[in-house]
């Protein structure tokens, strides 16, 4: 990210929210991150992004234990809120295999509950705002940091390849081979005769693998181009708040020029929610709340920075029913995918 005295263009800001923290073997023979688009890219195939990697792991982490404290900690008694969140999140997943999944596995339920809730985690990091860990990766010494694992093509599509491998060990495993072929070349043209079966046998094969690996490219893509829009809409609202010119349009961050600081949205932000806090602590009449909130977004960003809070909280509320469905989709497709690998045709 610049600094705050340097000039960057939209299209570099924009580029620069997009490209991952890279790291590879540079043409010289060398190892190292890459320090733009063009490095990145003439690192290869076996370039790792190591910003994707570390930020799915640590909401894996953090899954992991949120909902190991609360099944150990649970009680008979009242629960908790919060103890009460998780049990819903675990009940609705158990519904939702108990009618989806027409096998008999101990495995799918806590593989689905792991992919709906780690998706739903990866996907919550596209609300933060899309400066505030880059700027903070940037004050740590990190060139590139891209928070949000799913609007990564390269985390998506792992996911869902280790799906479409489940799919193929389980119908293997309760199929066996035979079946397994037969369920390839048998359908959807169907010949009790020897002949028959022989002319359809391409044909049935060609179309089966076409709907075969339709499904693991359609479960990663899917994901991901939903999450990468969604980003690329956050970033241009961001862009919103350095518009307009003078003190009326773009209030004290005008000093900035062409492009503000993280920190400043950091601190404007913070104002806006201590506002909030002090509402509702009592401290502070709705009325009062209001107009206070209403003299922070246009003394610290003018006509610009209202606009684009007001835009933001929009696409941000509507965002949070897409992130919300998108995991439950991948959730969803994976049980249905993996419930016909244990069906008998």
């Amino acid at each position: 990210m610049a600094s705050a005295n340097e000039k960057i263009t939209a299209g570099e800001y924009i580029r620069h929210h997009l490209q991952n923290l890279t790291y590879g073997r540079h043409p010289d023979g060398s190892w190292g991150f890459a320090h733009g688009a063009e490095e990145a890219q003439a690192m290869g195939f076996w370039a790792f992004h190591v910003d994707t990697i570390f930020w799915a792991l640590l909401l894996g982490g953090a899954f992991f234990l949120i909902f190991g404290r609360v099944a150990r900690q649970a009680e008979a008694g009242v629960p908790t809120r919060f103890q009460a969140s998780v049990e819903a999140i675990v009940e609705f997943v158990d519904t939702s295999v108990r009618e989806s999944f027409h096998g008999t596995s101990r495995f799918i339920a806590p593989l689905a509950l792991t992919l709906f809730v780690w998706i739903f985690f990866m996907n919550f990091m596209d609300l933060i705002p899309v400066d505030w860990l880059p700027w903070v990766a940037v004050k740590a010494g990190v060139e590139y940091q891209k928070v949000v694992p799913t609007t990564d093509v390269n985390a998506t599509m792992g996911m869902a390849i280790t799906v479409f491998v489940l799919i193929l060990f389980y119908s293997i495993r309760i199929k066996g081979v035979g079946g397994f072929i037969q369920e390839l070349t048998g359908q959807p043209f169907q010949s009790n005769s020897l002949i028959g079966k022989i002319l359809f046998f391409l044909p049935n094969l060609l179309l089966e693998l076409v709907a075969l690996l339709a499904k693991p490219i359609s479960l990663g893509l899917r994901l991901f181009g939903n999450l990468y829009a969604g980003e690329l809409i956050f970033i241009l609202i961001a862009l919103v708040f350095t518009a307009g010119s003078g003190l009326v349009a773009t209030g004290l961050s005008s000093v900035f020029g062409e492009h503000i600081p993280a920190w400043f949205w950091v601190v404007a932000t913070a104002s806006v929610f201590l506002t909030l806090w002090l509402n509702m602590q009592g401290r502070l009449t709705t009325r009062r709340t209001l107009w206070l909130l209403l003299a922070e977004m246009l003394l610290v960003g003018g006509l610009a920075f209202l606009g684009g809070q007001l835009m933001h909280f929009m696409w941000a509320a509507f965002h949070l029913l897409v992130i919300t469905l998108q995991a439950f989709i991948f959730m969803m497709l994976t049980i249905v995918y993996l419930s016909m690998a244990h069906e008998h045709h």
